[in-house]
């Protein structure tokens, strides 16, 4: 997984990539952020892990399964399923921002774990109904987001991107623009702006 982290985000920096074992599961943290503990980002992950053990077991053992590790870097979005590799990748700031809850952290590694089950049972990722599958994969953190406590902002916000058209229930990141604006709140961050 260190070598998917390297050809994803370069093999600059990579002297701050921390490796751990959650709940089973690898994870690799690529913390560039100084004012960010990576000791809270794997807090928060075994929460939410233990979370999705507890009250969505089935879904659990499969993304145990269905995954080959999970990342936590600066990203474009909440969450990512990058399927050659088979690994989730969990937004860095995202996963520590206390005005989200564990449950809604937990949606996000869950969404990707159906990405990863849709994979794991054929369906390609690159198909033309990326919508469809967005959609299947909104209705798992609905399932969820119902059951398990404090599970409404879950459930409102999956309910409301799923009644987006297709273009935008699963629309394009140009990478280049998300980088560039992800490097601007890093710099105001840094600069005690953020």
């Amino acid at each position: 997984m260190l070598e998917f982290l390297k050809s994803l985000f370069g093999s600059r920096d990579m002297a701050q990539v921390s490796h751990h074992v959650v709940a089973g599961i690898p994870v690799l943290v690529n913390n560039t952020r100084p004012d960010i503990d990576t000791a809270v980002v794997i807090a928060r992950l075994t929460r939410c892990l233990a979370l999705i053990e507890q009250y969505v077991p089935w879904h659990f053992r499969h993304l145990r399964r269905d995954f080959a590790g999970i990342v936590v870097q600066r990203f474009a979005c909440r969450g990512a399923y990058f399927h050659e590799q088979r690994a989730c990748l969990v937004e860095l700031t995202f996963t520590v921002n206390p005005q989200f809850s564990d449950a809604e952290v937990a949606a996000t590694i869950l969404h990707e774990a159906m990405h990863a089950r849709l994979h794991t049972l054929g369906f390609p990722l690159e198909m033309e109904d990326r919508a469809r599958q967005e959609r299947f994969c909104r209705r798992a953190e609905i399932e969820f987001g119902q059951v398990v406590p404090n599970g409404e902002a879950v459930v409102e916000r999956a309910r409301w991107t799923a009644d987006l058209s297709d273009e935008e229930v699963a629309p394009e990141i140009d990478p280049l623009l998300a980088a560039r604006r992800i490097a601007e709140v890093d710099r105001a961050a840094l600069e005690g702006r953020g």
